[in-house]
């Protein structure tokens, strides 16, 4: 059975794979966002701070003395990928985009909450307040989600009833 400090370094392994996951999704996301420009520019910034959520991990994974999965990282990215075609082929997307985001950000919250308990149980203090600030910017995120969802769905629902008056002249 593997150890504490193994556990923690194969959970960091997960994040990291879920910030690539993360950092696909909103690429793919972002680049589709037109005519949502509050929406584009949250997205925006939180794929930078996405960027900077997995260099952050990578650093505390090398300090471990350890190295992120290669396959772990392929296979977030490949489903990723088949997450954004899937937006593709909604006319809803980005009312369905936002939910899948709000859900998303909920579950690296749950992530990293974890992360923190773990580390804090082997005393790596460094990548407990690492994991910690990491956590507080998905809480922002997932907060500013839940804030606006209803501001998007209204905007979504006027586009969509001009379109079809449009169509029916």
């Amino acid at each position: 059975m593997a150890n504490m400090d193994d556990w923690l370094n194969q959970w960091l392994r997960d994040a990291h794979a879920m910030e690539e996951q993360a950092e696909q999704m909103l690429s793919g996301q972002v680049s589709r966002l037109e005519n949502y420009p509050q929406l584009r520019a949250r997205i925006e910034q939180h794929l930078t701070e996405t960027k900077s959520q997995r260099e952050r991990l990578e650093r505390c994974i090398e300090q471990r003395g350890t190295s992120t999965s290669s396959m772990k990282d392929i296979a977030a990215k490949f489903t990723a990928m088949m997450q954004s075609f899937s937006g593709v082929m909604v006319s809803d997307e980005v009312v369905k985009g936002t939910l899948a985001s709000y859900t998303f950000e909920h579950m690296e919250i749950a992530s990293y909450r974890i992360l923190i308990a773990a580390a804090e149980a082997v005393g790596d203090t460094t990548t407990a307040r690492v994991c910690e600030e990491i956590c507080r910017e998905e809480e922002a995120m997932a907060a500013w989600l839940a804030d606006h969802a209803d501001e998007v769905t209204r905007e979504y629902l006027k586009r969509e009833q001009v379109e079809s008056e449009t169509a029916k002249r």
